[in-house]
């Protein structure tokens, strides 16, 4: 589906697959019309009736006219089997949001339902673009620069040489629009910067990266572990086994950090009137830090916007997700991945 002349677009929201049930999805796209100025329609795929009380609850902060509620009768629980769940729920919220996108009726797809399902019954009914081998996860995650995109954080743990070149591509184009970056500068994640560091996947990656440096990405070399957070890059390729350790990690690590300062700032007096001083430093760094900002990963590659967030989503992260989802109709990206990628086909 085309967005509208007047820029307008429907995002189909899978609402039934979050842990924090549908009454946070609710929360959540409240929050991105009032908070964040979100200009979308929304069709809310999931429980007719269980969602039109919620919607009833919450009527005088809702532009009705923006909301459309669709029907479906199953959902896909996170302990489903991804084939299994494609072939016998077929009017799962999941299923059905994507068929929406499919047929046409929405520009995009937000769920935080099972990963593997979502993957599998994307790119089942919308198929990869023409050349790409394997759609990839991207996620924004933050550093002490500016945000940049970590790609595959998921999709394929197992990946070969022209996957990450892809991943390259596909995490170039996504920086270009949800990051504004003009010319991204890209790099592949290894063990060290030597030449031949790494395995010869690592290895085989590097020199097909390196022919279509300055054709078609911006390609600056490879990176390793301590270097992520420096924000000297604007994207880092890995394959998704790499790229969700990466990032549960890096998560935790941050859970972690914040948990400590705050134990040890409540030890004694002197610390926590030091806290109390502080308390405007302490709560801009959870917001920077926070993966609720940028909770939303796209599965980049297929012929139409599918976004993934956290199962645990809670309404902000849900509401950033939406803006995200925003973004990618609104750059349009299918058209320039597809010229990049068989550009990058032809000199590989």
């Amino acid at each position: 589906m085309m967005v509208a002349p007047d820029g307008r677009c429907t995002i189909a929201v899978d609402v039934m697959g979050s842990d924090l049930g549908p009454t946070e999805f609710v929360r959540g796209l409240l929050y991105a019309t009032n908070e964040l100025g979100l200009d979308c329609d929304f069709t809310l795929v999931g429980k007719g009736r269980l969602l039109e009380r919620l919607l009833r609850v919450r009527k005088p902060s809702i532009d009705a006219s923006k909301i459309q509620i669709h029907h479906a009768s199953e959902v896909v629980s996170m302990s489903d089997k991804p084939i299994q769940a494609l072939r016998k729920k077929k009017d799962s919220s999941m299923a059905q949001a994507i068929e929406l996108l499919r047929d046409g009726e929405a520009d995009a797809v937000v769920s935080c339902g099972n990963t593997g399902a979502l993957m599998a019954g994307a790119t089942l009914r919308m198929r990869p673009l023409d050349g790409v081998d394997r759609p990839a996860l991207g996620i924004i995650v933050p550093s002490k620069k500016k945000p940049f995109v970590l790609i595959d954080v998921g999709a394929n743990p197992e990946s070969s040489s022209l996957n990450l070149v892809h991943n390259a591509v596909l995490g170039s184009n996504y920086a270009r629009a949800a990051l504004g970056i003009e010319n991204p500068r890209v790099s592949l994640l290894t063990i060290g910067t030597e030449e031949g560091k790494g395995n010869s996947l690592i290895n085989a990656s590097g020199i097909y990266l390196q022919a279509i440096d300055k054709k078609v990405i911006n390609y600056v070399g490879p990176i390793e572990g301590f270097q992520i957070f420096d924000g000297d890059v604007d994207v880092i390729v890995c394959d998704g086994f790499v790229g969700n350790v990466v990032l549960k990690s890096s998560e935790a690590v941050f859970g972690f950090v914040g948990n400590t300062m705050k134990e040890e700032l409540v030890r004694n007096p002197k610390r926590i009137l030091g806290a109390a001083l502080s308390k405007s430093a302490f709560r801009d760094m959870k917001v920077r830090l926070s993966p609720d900002q940028h909770a939303g990963a796209p599965l980049l590659g297929l012929k139409g916007n599918v976004l993934k967030s956290h199962g645990s989503s809670n309404y902000i992260a849900i509401a950033n997700a939406l803006r995200i989802a925003r973004q990618l109709v609104k750059h349009d990206m299918i058209d320039s991945i597809s010229s990049d990628i068989n550009q990058a086909n032809d000199l590989i």
